[in-house]
């Protein structure tokens, strides 16, 4: 706690005493305080969980043959659409997202029915989702977690290439 001294001393002037105050701060306890509401703040703050999505890579040991019939490639090249096809078909034109929400919400539902149509019919369907550089990030993000909802596990990632410009192209 605080704590005054008072010693008496003899001024300059004759017998005349001069009182001079010393104030001494105990800081101990506050100390102690202050440590006790650090621990007491670090103890009950919740800590902030990171959203992220697992996604398993298989060993690039091997090639994994699929048929052609249940491959399905689905090609965002960054122009508001998603370019499927199955095999060697030529690709259709859907819209990635609603008109009304822009690219703010989840994937259209074109695109919701057009996954959900398929995987129903052909359970071993493989989707290859290809996104060009130009694309947003999101729309990927977006793809996969649709992917995830519809508890569609068996889907890949590649590179768009030449190739694939050309097929939108097709389509267009």
């Amino acid at each position: 706690m605080g704590m005054v001294d008072t010693p008496e001393r003899r001024g300059k002037k004759g017998g005349r005493k001069t009182k001079r105050i010393g104030f001494h701060l105990d800081m101990t306890p506050m100390v102690d305080v202050a440590f006790l509401l650090l621990t007491f703040f670090m103890l009950t703050t919740t800590f902030a969980k990171s959203n992220t999505m697992e996604i398993n890579i298989p060993p690039e040991t091997g090639e994994v043959s699929v048929a052609e019939r249940n491959v399905m490639t689905l090609r965002v090249p960054g122009d508001g659409f998603a370019y499927w096809s199955l095999g060697e078909e030529a690709p259709h034109r859907t819209p990635l997202y609603d008109q009304q929400q822009g690219s703010v919400g989840a994937v259209s539902k074109d695109v919701r029915q057009l996954l959900q149509q398929q995987y129903a019919s052909n359970r071993k369907l493989v989707i290859v989702v290809k996104i060009s550089e130009k694309a947003k990030y999101k729309s990927l993000v977006d793809i996969i977690d649709e992917l995830n909802l519809l508890k569609i596990d068996r889907f890949s990632l590649d590179d768009f290439n030449a190739q694939d410009e050309s097929e939108v192209r097709r389509a267009g």
